[in-house]
C-alpha cells in the first residue's frame, strides 16, 4: 500500500469574494471540491474557518483536521446534487423519532424519558406546530400524515449547506426534533446530546461504563457539535 500523501504547496490561504458567496484561494488558486467544483460557501465566516484549516496544515495535508472543508465539500458535491433525496431521508425520522419510543420498564427509566423527552415534544408543538405522539415499545406506529408533511416541508426548505449540517444533527441524535431544536437554539447543545443518549446513559449507570463505547460517544458528540457550528456558519454573514 502506498504511503503517499498530498503535500502542502502554498504559503497563504486567503478568503476572497466569489459569485454566490466566498471562496478560499491558495496563493491565488481557488480551492475546488473533490468533484472539481468551485468551493464557494455562503458566508465569509464559513470561508474564514475553512481558510484557517488550510493555513494550519503542515508539510502534508491531513483531511482529519479539516472538518469544515469536509462538510462544505459534502454540501456542494453531494447535497446540492440530490437535495430532495437527502431531505426526504432526514424528514422520515419524524415518523419514527427517538423521542417518541418509550420503555415499558423499569419505572425509573420511564420517568426519566418522560422528564426529558416530553418537554421536547411540547416544544415541537409550540415552535414547529407539530404534535408527535409517544408510544411504548419499539414497534413502529406512524405519526399523522399532517405532522410528517409539515416536518418534511421544513426540512426541504433548508439550503444545501444547512441541510449538510442538519444531516449530521439528525443522524447522530436519531431525532428530527432534537436536530431542529439545535438549529433554533431551543436548548444548549450538551443537553440535547445527553437527551439523545438518555437510554445509553441509563445502561451505563446500571451496568457500568464501557471505555470503547464512551470513546465512540465522545467522537460522535464532537461531530454533533461540529454540525451545529457549520449550520450556524452557513447563516452568519
Amino acid at each position: 500500500m502506498s504511503d503517499w500523501k498530498a503535500k502542502r504547496f502554498w504559503e497563504q490561504a486567503i478568503v476572497v469574494p466569489a459569485e454566490g458567496g466566498h471562496t478560499v484561494e491558495l496563493d491565488g488558486r481557488p480551492i475546488k471540491t473533490p468533484a472539481k467544483r468551485p468551493l464557494v460557501v455562503p458566508t465569509k465566516k464559513m470561508a474564514d474557518v475553512i481558510a484557517e484549516e488550510w493555513q494550519a496544515q503542515d508539510k502534508v495535508i491531513n483531511p482529519l483536521t479539516m472538518p469544515c472543508t469536509k462538510t462544505a465539500n459534502a454540501a456542494l458535491d453531494k447535497v446540492a446534487i440530490q437535495h430532495a433525496e437527502v431531505a426526504d431521508m432526514l424528514a422520515a425520522y419524524g415518523d419514527c423519532d427517538l423521542l417518541c419510543y418509550r420503555a415499558d420498564s423499569p419505572q425509573e427509566l420511564i420517568d426519566r424519558q418522560n422528564a426529558f423527552w416530553n418537554p421536547m415534544l411540547d416544544w415541537a408543538d409550540d415552535a414547529l406546530g407539530v404534535r408527535l405522539l409517544s408510544r411504548t415499545g419499539i414497534m413502529h406506529v406512524p405519526q399523522s400524515a399532517e405532522a410528517v408533511a409539515s416536518l418534511t416541508g421544513r426540512t426541504h426548505a433548508l439550503d444545501h449547506f444547512e441541510l449538510a449540517a442538519f444531516h449530521d444533527l439528525v443522524s447522530l441524535s436519531g431525532s428530527l426534533i432534537l436536530a431542529f431544536a439545535a438549529t433554533m437554539n431551543a436548548r444548549d447543545m450538551d443537553s440535547l446530546w445527553d437527551m439523545s443518549r438518555l437510554d445509553e446513559m441509563w445502561q451505563a449507570e446500571l451496568w457500568g461504563a464501557d471505555d470503547d463505547a464512551e470513546a465512540l460517544a465522545a467522537a460522535k458528540k464532537g461531530s454533533f457539535l461540529h454540525a451545529k457550528l457549520m449550520f450556524d456558519l452557513s447563516k452568519e454573514a
